[in-house]
């Protein structure tokens, strides 16, 4: 594990680390356990101490600082054990220096509130304090960007941290403590966990001198997650199956390139891309013409080479659930307008017309390279079908209808709702997190912070000392 800001030696198995393009093995890390676990978490919760506002934000900058400085570095390394094509990667680096930077100048701004007692002749002052020790848990995909939005609201909060990447992904989270520490995270502060999940991720959720359990991934994970965590503070991201709403007066050109952009990047691979586009039928036929057209010219292969914008899944596995999922959906009368073929990991970007809601490529949150066109009649129905499903993380709405758009907005029980921007619009300066099945709580560095914070009440008489 990396505890007291170095790298320990594995005290027994360990896990291989594997390029899902190549299939090599880019490295071990340790299989940790219930001890591991105690330990890692008995340590920090025991020399945890408190971080003036000022070193958090020197933290915060000096950390944003040195990632910059060696992005491509960072970026080489995601896309190795990832599979994210290195275009993509380079743009994650990026968007985790902005929420550093974002999150140090959010702990400037921690304030109280002074609250005149009514009846009382006393003087209430709040005070925001950091909720205690922080688990957070990461998934595979942008292995880089989870581990930060866990991890810098948890330091503006001056929260300690205890992170279990997934073990699909752990070296850039690694790498990502060590240059914490570097920035002058205290070292008693941090620790990194790897191995199986299920074993380390129950531990360390149901671990007693854990205070709080920020976790991205599944809806099954995350409901065992929540069960072992009874008690203790919660913020779960859980997932979506977002839609692109296009209507009949949309701008078809943009609609086709937010859907391409937001089905496509990641391989598919992200709670908020465009997981399904419910079309207006009286415009679905030249909308499904320029989303074809916009899907032939992405490239597809290995995700090292600048120009690729589509790399493999994160495993073979992965992409043959995608590609029974397409199968099972053409069945069900979609027509395969695109793409549907599979080498490997390696799925090609592929669009679906006439899929029927009903289908399991758009009822389940499907994680690949697909953009399934599901066609309506008008804004009841396409409000029916949008919300036809367990989740409710984000949507995008293309229109220039302002009475439509505001329906739309009122009516999708949705996290966020984007005009003339898809699902996958996102900014650190926002809320962000979903209804149903999608999750509970706020992530966004400003909300996460304040969920990883608790309220203390100081209460003196008017007048104070006498």
């Amino acid at each position: 594990m990396f505890l007291d800001g170095q790298l320990l030696p594995p005290a027994g198995d360990d896990v291989p680390v594997y390029d899902p393009w190549t299939g090599d093995e880019i490295g071990r890390v340790p299989r940790d356990g219930p001890a591991e676990v105690d330990t890692a978490v008995s340590a920090v919760a025991g020399r945890r101490r408190p971080m003036p506002i000022d070193e958090r934000v020197s933290v915060l900058t000096g950390a944003a600082t040195a990632l910059q400085a060696c992005a491509g570095e960072f970026s080489r390394l995601i896309t190795a054990e990832s599979g994210v094509c290195v275009r993509e990667t380079t743009r994650e680096v990026n968007r985790a220096v902005a929420n550093l930077r974002v999150a140090a100048a959010e702990a400037e701004r921690l304030r109280g509130e002074s609250i005149p007692i009514p009846g009382a002749a006393r003087l209430a002052v709040t005070l925001p304090e950091p909720v205690g020790v922080v688990a957070g848990i990461t998934p595979f995909n942008r292995p880089l960007n989870q581990v930060v939005v866990k991890a810098a609201p948890a330091i503006a909060a001056g929260c300690a941290l205890v992170l279990k990447p997934s073990e699909r992904t752990p070296l850039t989270a690694l790498a990502f403590a060590e240059l914490l520490t570097g920035a002058g995270y205290p070292k008693e502060m941090l620790a990194v966990l790897t191995g199986d999940p299920a074993v380390v991720g129950g531990a360390l959720a149901r671990h007693p001198a854990v205070d709080m359990v920020t976790f991205t991934g599944s809806v099954s994970t995350g409901r065992a997650v929540a069960a072992a965590a009874a008690g203790r503070k919660l913020l779960l991201e859980l997932g979506g199956n977002d839609p692109l709403l296009v209507l009949p007066d949309a701008d078809l050109d943009l609609a086709a390139r937010l859907a391409a952009d937001g089905a496509f990047a990641t391989a598919g691979q992200s709670c908020r891309g465009v997981k399904r586009i419910i079309v207006w039928a009286e415009v679905a036929d030249r909308f499904v013409e320029r989303l074809v057209a916009a899907s032939r010219v992405k490239r597809f292969g290995d995700p090292q080479r600048p120009e690729i914008e589509v790399g493999p899944l994160i495993d073979e596995a992965a992409a043959e659930l995608v590609q029974r999922r397409v199968d099972s959906a053409i069945s069900a009368g979609a027509l395969l307008c695109h793409g549907g073929d599979r080498k490997g990991a390696l799925v090609a970007p592929t669009v679906l017309d006439r899929v029927p809601p009903g289908a399991e490529l758009v009822r389940e949150e499907t994680f690949g390279p697909v953009a399934p066109v599901l066609r309506v009649g008008g804004l009841d129905e396409a409000v029916e079908v949008a919300n036809g499903t367990a989740y409710g993380l984000q949507a995008g709405v293309v229109t220039n209808d302002s009475a439509a758009f505001w329906q739309l907005a009122a009516r999708l029980r949705v996290g966020a709702v984007n005009l003339l921007e898809g699902p996958q619009f996102d900014s650190p300066h926002i809320p962000f997190g979903g209804v149903k099945a999608s999750g509970l709580g706020r992530e966004g560095i400003r909300y996460a912070i304040r969920e990883m914070s608790t309220t203390k009440t100081v209460t003196v008489p008017y007048g104070w000392p006498v």
